[in-house]
């Protein structure tokens, strides 16, 4: 059996490895928590993510481990890099945790047999080429490999890959990483190989476009809105042209959560790293809060004053206990601020979360 190395097995790391393992691999994680890493090895870890609970419970080749070296030191020749890459003030990534990562991998010294370090998490154009250049002399080669995931459905998503994209080292690399992520796929998904930059803009643009639509749906809603318009069989019509499609073309709140914001951002930063104009990013961050106010507005205008105005969950998305950049919340914290009674019905994760940063902003029912 296979042994696979993953370093970062957090919210994304974890879902992989567990999916890697129901797919026939051995596979050793790393994380620097001690605490986090017996609860998985002792399967008592509880996520609200769905079926990593069921997942955990019943792997059989997955252990945790707080040990970089053991990962080096075992036979994984492929070691997949999924730790965290945040948001810096500029919109560009952060990536201080895979410099630590490799740092520490080159005090482990040049590896005997050639070792394959693939990328998973999000990176600025262009990294991954510095770091190859950085690995290459300890005998290790570098891949990109993004993937495209929504918090509430991480395992589905990776079993069902619409596309998988592949930055690769070499023809050898991208042939491993294909046939690992075909084994794990239950669909048949569409293998997109090149060089690392190009999967880089890639993984940007791809979230740059779905913003773009999100964000377009929703100016035609509020058009349709303002004016008295049908908004729904509007965008039904236009997502019927086939050169345009449904997904994502419906009218409701903006985008938010941790991807789509980001990489918006991002993408537009490394257009102007490269002397590029990219105004399309701007406009979409421009035109979802364009949007905000206008929902803002239409919900002043149609709520009485003394009305309490219901939110049923503010999470970024239906079935997730996240709030990162939730416009849901964003609306119903401006709504708050303007003096209106705002009730949030949420689950008791989500309700303690927002009571942390807003404990006296709502009227909080737990269902």
């Amino acid at each position: 059996m296979e042994t696979i190395g993953i370093i970062g097995i957090g919210k994304l790391g974890l879902c992989f490895a567990l999916n890697l393992e129901r797919a026939g691999y051995a596979v050793l994680g790393a994380d620097v928590s001690d605490a986090y890493v017996n609860a998985l090895n002792e399967k008592s870890f509880f996520s609200y993510e769905p079926q990593v609970n069921e997942y955990l419970t019943e792997s059989k080749n997955f252990k945790a481990t707080n040990s970089l070296t053991q990962i080096l030191q075992s036979t994984a020749q492929k070691i997949f890099i999924m730790v965290a890459t945040p948001s810096l003030a500029d919109g560009s990534y952060d990536h201080s945790q895979i410099e630590r990562v490799t740092d520490e991998i080159i005090v482990a010294g040049k590896t005997e047999s050639k070792k394959h370090l693939v990328i998973g998490c999000t990176t600025m154009p262009g990294y991954c080429d510095k770091l190859a250049k950085k690995m290459e002399a300890y005998n290790y080669s570098v891949s990109y490999n993004p993937e495209f995931i929504a918090q509430g459905s991480i395992i589905h998503n990776q079993q069902n890959p619409s596309q998988i994209l592949i930055g690769e080292a070499d023809a050898n690399a991208g042939d491993a990483i294909e046939k690992i992520l075909k084994l794990l796929a239950v669909t048949n998904p569409v293998v997109c190989r090149m060089n690392r930059l190009s999967a880089e803009i890639t993984k940007l643009a791809t979230n740059c476009f779905i913003t773009t639509k999100i964000s377009f749906a929703n100016s035609i809603g509020d058009l349709a809105k303002q004016s008295g318009a049908d908004a729904e069989k509007i965008l039904n019509a236009i997502g019927s042209d086939a050169r345009i499609g449904n997904q994502f073309l419906q009218y409701g709140f903006g985008f938010g959560g941790p991807c789509f914001p980001r990489d918006n951002r991002a993408l537009k930063k490394f257009a102007e790293n490269v002397n590029a104009d990219l105004p399309i990013s701007e406009a979409t961050d421009k035109v979802n809060q364009q949007h905000l106010e206008f929902q803002f507005e239409t919900m002043l205008k149609e709520n009485s004053v003394d009305e309490k105005i219901i939110f049923e969950g503010v999470a970024y998305k239906e079935g997730t206990v996240y709030i990162d950049e939730s416009q849901k919340l964003l609306l119903a914290i401006k709504l708050a601020n303007a003096g209106r009674q705002v009730v949030i019905r949420d689950s008791k994760k989500v309700i303690d979360e927002v009571r942390g940063l807003y404990p006296d902003l709502f009227i909080f029912v737990e269902r």
